[in-house]
């Protein structure tokens, strides 16, 4: 029966469960900008990883990968995973001015950087976030990019507050709502809470998500929460190189919580941005109202934005997640 499987069909078998093709009509890739802090946590590892994955089997196109924090190697771990998945190419920003800087408690930054090939050296290699994410937005057709952020919203309300530059004669928010479909977001905590990714540079994140002109998905704490993730993938013998085990080998056994595997917010957030909320989900409609200490509300009566909600056992998407984490490169010919 392979025969009448599509190329991408086939390289699915081997990052995904049975079923992530589902006979469907072959459709357009995600058109996708990665926003994330990677470096202090490391669930953005399995997540950038499930890009690639994806990517790898025609399902998603990654324009950019941008760090939201200042975190020093930040640009030189994205620099690793994107030439590891062989797209070295792929532009990294970083932001240049007033950010996060957390650090690296675990390490594991540290050991991939001096263990595995990169292009760039350092965060002074690469341009300002908002500067890429104009470039890039400028050159996509109208509508097409969706932005996944798994960390601050620092570079999201920058970028609101842009201004026309040498990329484009528009402001940030005309670029934005010209050129965006979607933005989905691991942030928030539902319907009401206060989560480390809103909380941390709450001026920020008001700005963003008060003025922010598309749709927005919330993948919320809550649900990230009891995706635990990594262990298959620490214990997968046959993978011998690879920086994403390397992470989670040494990150999961210095945290008490992570016995059962890492909770996977970021994941979430990927999932749905490129395979949709559904089966998995559904979405609950109203607007996220964050308060000035980073804590959040949810106003029903409003519209704009939907957080998810489960539709289906955890242990399915779970599953899904680990598989894609498991993803090894394709092979130069």
């Amino acid at each position: 029966m392979f025969k009448y499987f599509t190329i991408s069909c086939l390289l699915g078998l081997f990052i995904s469960f049975s079923g992530i093709c589902q006979n469907r009509v072959r459709t357009k890739p995600v058109a996708v900008i990665f926003d994330t802090d990677i470096g202090p946590d490391y669930d953005d590892v399995g997540a950038i990883t499930m890009l690639h994955a994806l990517a790898d089997s025609g399902q998603v196109t990654i324009l950019a990968t941008i760090a939201s924090d200042k975190y020093a190697k930040v640009s030189q771990v994205l620099s690793v995973f994107n030439t590891y998945f062989n797209r070295p190419t792929i532009p990294i920003g970083v932001p240049k001015g007033k950010a996060v800087d957390e650090p690296d408690s675990q390490h594991w930054s540290d050991s991939i950087v001096a263990r595995y090939p990169h292009r760039v050296k350092s965060n002074a290699d690469v341009p300002d976030a908002v500067a890429l994410y104009r470039q890039v937005l400028a050159k996509q057709p109208d509508k097409s990019v969706t932005i996944i952020t798994v960390g601050f919203l620092t570079n999201l309300a920058n970028l609101l507050a842009s201004k026309p530059d040498q990329f484009s004669s528009l402001s940030g928010k005309d670029l934005v709502n010209q050129k965006v479909k979607q933005l989905v977001s691991m942030a928030g905590k539902f319907p009401a809470g206060k989560e480390f990714n809103v909380f941390k540079d709450a001026d920020a994140s008001i700005a963003a998500l008060r003025n922010w002109p598309t749709p927005i998905i919330f993948s919320g704490f809550e649900i990230g929460e009891k995706v635990k993730t990594g262990l298959p993938l620490m214990q997968n013998k046959g993978i011998q190189k690879s920086p994403a085990r390397d992470v989670f080998r040494i990150s999961i056994p210095k945290a008490k919580e992570d016995k059962d595997g890492r909770m996977s917010w970021d994941q979430t957030a990927v999932l749905v941005a490129v395979k949709g909320a559904k089966p998995y989900y559904t979405l609950k409609p109203g607007r996220i109202v964050v308060q000035p200490d980073g804590s959040n509300t949810w106003d029903a009566t409003k519209t704009g934005h939907f957080y998810l909600v489960e539709n289906r056992p955890v242990a399915e998407v779970t599953d899904y997640i680990n598989r894609l984490m498991m993803h090894q490169p394709i092979r130069k010919k």
